[in-house]
């Protein structure tokens, strides 16, 4: 089922790097920021991973928890965080669950072959586990600071 704006996201539970468990429960009072990429070590992934460890500190302020996830094994995901000293996790949807729950999931040309792979998108996910927005096929240039400038609105609206 995939989640709506504005409604309540359904159960999720998903490992991620640092020995976290990525559940409702868990981040039940938070702004949790969900941000699908590609690949892990990639040009345009990097370039994300990093603008979002550098506003991290803003998200943080603002009451936010950023989650990076991708199809990436937990081993690459340890070594692109630490290789980029993230501040925050990366989930590894290895089974897809998330990439298909979120349908994110795309089929794509490269190199003139069909390929299945995760389109760069971003939900933003209030404190009642309620999804808020979204952003589907983004351009990397930009995009954190307006996730950014979503979470402030969201909370100076709650």
């Amino acid at each position: 089922m995939t989640p709506a704006l504005n409604k309540p996201l359904p159960e999720i539970e998903a490992q991620a790097t640092g020995g976290v468990k990525f559940t409702h429960q868990a981040f039940h009072g938070k702004v949790v920021v969900l941000y699908f990429y590609p690949k892990d070590n990639t040009p345009g992934c990097t370039t994300e991973a990093m603008q979002f460890r550098d506003q991290h500190e803003a998200f943080a302020q603002a009451g936010a928890v950023v989650f990076g996830v991708s199809r990436d094994n937990m081993v690459s995901h340890e070594k692109f965080k630490e290789g980029l000293g993230l501040p925050f996790e990366l989930i590894a949807d290895t089974e897809e669950k998330l990439c298909h729950m979120f349908g994110v999931v795309k089929n794509k040309i490269m190199y003139g072959k069909k390929v299945k792979g995760i389109e760069r998108s971003t939900f933003l996910i209030d404190a009642k586990g309620v999804l808020r927005a979204e952003w589907r096929g983004i351009k990397v240039a930009g995009h954190v600071e307006e996730v950014l400038q979503a979470v402030q609105e969201l909370r100076a609206a709650a």
